[in-house]
């Protein structure tokens, strides 16, 4: 069927019922795309209609190079939505009752990331959007439907998906900057460096709420020379900035000098950032996890031994179970779970974290000995879990001198800026010895696997019917519980915690059955979505899933309060 098709079928069901939507679903030729409606909403007021347009590469002649690779597909997909969004802004408006007139697609923010809003295929681009059908009340408005469908979404197509009408220095800037950033990110470990952050860099946000870089005032960051390093880059060459070299390294400095803004764009660092962002070459370890404490959290038969034991009641911490954490014991499972599913670089600011879960010192010590304090403080098993399990750790502290003498680097951050101050800090733990006493033996201990079991995650409340809905980037209602995810400060769009659910129901289905461990469930599961893409979690296309890790996958799992494992 062609357009002019279409544009007669809908003047035709003008006025009648909204049903009669339903007879539009199909395929439709226009002279330069394809659109295909997928699904139609079931009243103006339900999730919006599901469309697709595939335009050949024929026609939108974007030359090969821009997704010759992994690094540049991904980044000329990211912009393609973007202009996609814009254009959306820009030409659709509302046409009667509820979503009536709206043409959408999925809202994207600093970040690079594979999305399924947008697919760069063998013989085609694919946009998937969201149309919301125009009606007054139940009924269709049908002219205003084919302005939208046959005028309004060739313009949009028009405008965004032809090469010759876009701005060429933009996208092959865009792709460019997505492949130096991820041959840095390749380069981190044969460095061994767990963190780069290029010189000139903006950190600064506008707001705690706004990502965008802060426009005034905001101070370039510029590598000491004693931990500067460069990389020669494919494109944009030589780039020099602070290395983060693997071991345990602290960020100390006064308050609001920048310590907690270093580290949450280093905690950011695991993905690419567009250019402009100011951040597109800070580069992290891929299996960087923030880690915090996370009162009243839900913690299932996690081995927290290796920090805390002897609890009242002589209650077990090789499989602690508790529906309710305290800081502590949320930061110590926080720790396990990410080394059981192969994080090697704890990130962790004292601001977040529980101040007795961090350190003893010497006075308290000497009032509460040993045998009556069950937490061994992470001060005492740093050294242990860098040199048994080869985890390096980045620590923003200012209160406690005592890390001196554990660090293998210190920081200062002075107004923003950062100063190689590990001598200074090793010559002050000279001068004063330290008094506390070691409490956490000589091994770190063992990081214990837990297998799920398959019949303690149900998303269905108990019915056929699979119920799932996100909220923002921080909750999901997973069957009859919601996951609380805000504590998990690595998750950036909502997209991605729609992909988790569904990748916990596929893990279910496909992999959980009494006998493998977590991690390796999660591995299969990755590993699925990495040779198939993230339609593999799905019966049908979707335009918003958002790709994911291993960490925030594992971690949404961990705090289901129905999980049961062995």
């Amino acid at each position: 069927m062609d357009y002019k098709y279409l544009y007669d079928l809908l003047k035709k069901i003008d006025g009648k019922n909204y049903k009669a939507y339903k007879t539009i679903k199909g395929k439709y030729l226009f002279p330069k795309f394809n659109l295909i409606v997928e699904h139609i909403q079931g009243d103006p007021f339900a999730s919006p209609s599901k469309l697709i347009i595939k335009i050949p590469h024929t026609i939108a002649k974007f030359p090969a190079d821009l997704y010759r690779n992994k690094s540049r597909k991904i980044a000329l997909e990211d912009y393609l939505i973007r202009q996609f969004y814009y254009a959306c802004k820009n030409i659709s408006h509302p046409r009667g009752t509820g979503k009536s007139g709206k043409i959408t697609i999925v809202k994207v923010g600093q970040e690079i990331l594979k999305r399924t809003a947008a697919n760069i295929n063998k013989n085609d681009i694919e946009i998937r959007f969201s149309v919301g059908l125009p009606a007054n009340g139940r009924t269709i408005l049908g002219h205003q439907a084919a302005q939208m469908l046959s005028e309004d979404i060739p313009k949009i197509v028009e405008q965004t998906l032809l090469y010759q009408t876009l701005n060429s220095q933009e996208i092959q800037t865009q792709v460019e900057t997505a492949e130096d950033a991820d041959f840095i990110r390749q380069q981190l470990s044969t460095n061994k460096l767990i963190s780069f952050i290029a010189n000139d860099a903006i950190l600064p946000r506008k707001s705690g709420i706004d990502t965008v870089p802060l426009e005034t005032e905001a101070i370039p960051f510029q590598s000491p020379q004693s931990l500067e390093i460069t990389f020669d880059t494919p494109n944009k060459g030589l780039i020099k900035g602070l290395g983060i070299p693997q071991g345990i390294t602290l960020i100390v400095g006064g308050g609001y000098h920048g310590k907690s803004t270093l580290l949450k764009a280093i905690e950011l660092g695991i993905y690419n950032h567009i250019p402009g962002d100011g951040r597109e070459f800070v580069i992290s370890d891929p299996s960087a996890v923030k880690i915090r404490a996370e009162d009243g959290r839900s913690i299932v038969g996690v081995d927290i031994s290796p920090f805390i034991n002897q609890l009242p009641q002589q209650r077990s911490t090789k499989d602690f179970t508790t529906t309710n954490a305290s800081g502590s014991t949320s930061q110590a499972a926080n720790i396990i779970e990410a080394l059981e599913i192969g994080s090697k670089v704890l990130l962790v600011d004292e601001d977040t974290a529980a101040t007795n879960f961090m350190i003893r010192d010497h006075r308290m010590q000497q009032l509460i000995l040993k045998n009556k304090e069950p937490i061994t403080p992470f001060i005492d098993k740093i050294k242990e879990l860098d040199r048994d399990h080869g985890v390096s750790i980045i620590l923003v502290m200012g209160g406690s001198g005592d890390y001196f003498d554990v660090a293998d680097r210190v920081i200062a951050m002075d107004n923003f800026k950062p100063y190689d101050v590990t001598e200074k800090a090793q010559k002050i733990a000279q001068e004063n010895p330290n008094q506390r006493i070691r409490e956490g033996g000589n091994n770190f201990g063992s990081i214990t696997p837990r297998i799920p079991l398959p019949e303690s995650i149900d998303p269905s409340r108990g019915k056929k019917d699979v119920k799932v809905k996100i909220r923002d980037v921080d909750q999901v209602v997973f069957g009859t519980e919601d996951i609380d995810l805000i504590a998990i400060e690595q998750l950036i769009e909502s997209g991605q915690l729609k992909s988790i659910s569904a990748a916990i129901i596929y893990a279910k289905n496909n992999y959980m059955n009494c006998q493998d461990m977590l991690s390796d469930i999660i591995d299969k599961v990755m590993n699925d979505v990495d040779s198939e893409g993230l339609d593999i979690l799905s019966d049908f296309p979707q335009e918003d899933l958002v790709i994911f890790r291993r960490f925030e996958l594992a971690a949404a799992i961990n705090r289901l309060r129905s999980l049961q494992v062995q």
